[in-house]
């Protein structure tokens, strides 16, 4: 029998939990066979499922430290595992990536965002600064990935990288979620949010939705930094306690937020985001999850995302700044809870049909028999 291919994950960046990592790439390539190594930062708690070889890297206070120690660190245990397969996941591991290349391995660069596209959106850096380093990144991305493989986890970024091989991030089934019946009781006038919570993803218009209907509860499941959260509590002002956040300044393991769909009969999924040119072109991996679990979508209107939820009948679409929109689809929701119903299982059943990990998963393992054959 000869010896497995030896297949190396690194990330300076992200959680080593990470649902798209470690969830579904890792843990895929590791049944497939693959001898699987993850290098990425120590947990703050450990996962209940760990079954993947974890090589741990210092936290740092810094992200300048991060990404000069981090990324050192990183390059000097990944070469020393002398890897058939090396699979990053941050854009500061590009000269990484580079260096690790010879004639002999393959280097994939998992493309998780349009980097480009969201440095240009951060809040929290000066316009001239975004422009220099969207500028910077652009040169250092095709100087160090010319002899990469490049893994695509959206279908739009098959425009900016036509040579790229898109493995989509779509959920994995949840059998316990996929099972639950939403037919016995009332929904329940809760809505819910997963995953980061920030300005781009929608903080603040989700954080007025108990204002626009007093009935409203909402929950968030996802890490929100303290800042975030005292915002969104001056927006909802005396309507505060309506909203519930859970993952203050911490990650939120996938187990978690699985736990949190099965625990009510919630009215619907939401992401109300503001139009951000980054945002308006993707499919939410977070679409994906609510459809599993049967909830109904409320999303923006954006085009890519109307006609989403058009082709799946899973959902309302609605202009994010329209709160007597936002009302009337709450209200559509809460008095037509056979049509709620009919539109999860609507996403439901094209989840489990073709928008799910497994279909992903084939594709991954077999690129990657390709690339070493």
């Amino acid at each position: 029998m000869s010896t497995p291919k030896r297949v190396v994950h690194l990330t300076t960046v992200h959680h080593p939990y990470d649902p798209r990592i470690y969830h579904k790439e890792c843990k895929s390539l590791n049944r497939a066979g693959f001898d699987v190594t993850l290098i990425a930062q120590e947990a703050d708690e450990p996962s209940s499922t760990r079954d993947i070889k974890h090589i741990k890297l210092k936290k740092y206070d810094s992200r300048l430290k991060r990404m000069i120690f981090g990324t050192f660190d990183a390059y000097k245990k990944a070469k020393k595992l002398d890897a058939d397969v090396y699979h990053f996941h941050d854009p500061e591991l590009l000269p990484v990536g580079w260096l690790l290349k010879k004639k002999s391995n393959i280097v994939i660069y998992d493309i998780h965002e349009d980097y480009i596209t969201s440095i240009l959106q951060k809040d929290y850096l000066s316009k001239p600064i975004k422009k220099i380093i969207a500028k910077t990144y652009k040169f250092m991305e095709a100087l160090f990935s010319h002899k990469l493989e490049l893994c695509l986890a959206e279908k739009y970024y098959k425009d900016i990288y036509p040579r790229g091989k898109c493995i989509l991030n779509y959920p994995t089934i949840n059998e316990n979620i996929l099972n639950q019946q939403r037919d016995n009781g009332m929904l329940e006038n809760e809505l819910l949010y997963t995953g980061n919570v920030t300005h781009v993803r929608g903080a603040l218009i989700h954080a007025k939705l108990p204002l626009i209907d007093e009935s409203i509860k909402v929950h968030f499941v996802g890490k929100c930094s303290r800042n975030v959260a005292n915002e969104m509590y001056q927006v909802a002002n005396n309507k505060k306690e309506k909203l519930v956040i859970e993952g203050l300044d911490r990650f939120v393991q996938k187990e978690r937020i699985e736990e949190c769909y099965l625990s009510k009969n919630w009215l619907a999924g939401i992401a109300l985001f503001p139009p951000t040119e980054h945002y308006m072109k993707k499919e939410l991996t977070k679409f994906f999850e609510y459809m599993s679990a049967g909830l109904p979508v409320l999303c923006s209107d954006f085009p890519v995302w109307k006609n989403f939820i058009e082709t799946y009948q899973c959902g309302i679409a609605v202009d994010p700044y329209n709160d007597e929109e936002i009302k009337k689809a709450i209200d559509y929701l809460k008095s037509h809870p056979e049509e709620a119903k009919k539109m999860g299982e609507n996403g439901k059943k094209a989840v489990l049909l073709s928008l799910n990990w497994n279909v992903e998963e084939k594709k991954l393992v077999s690129w990657y028999e390709e690339l070493l054959t």
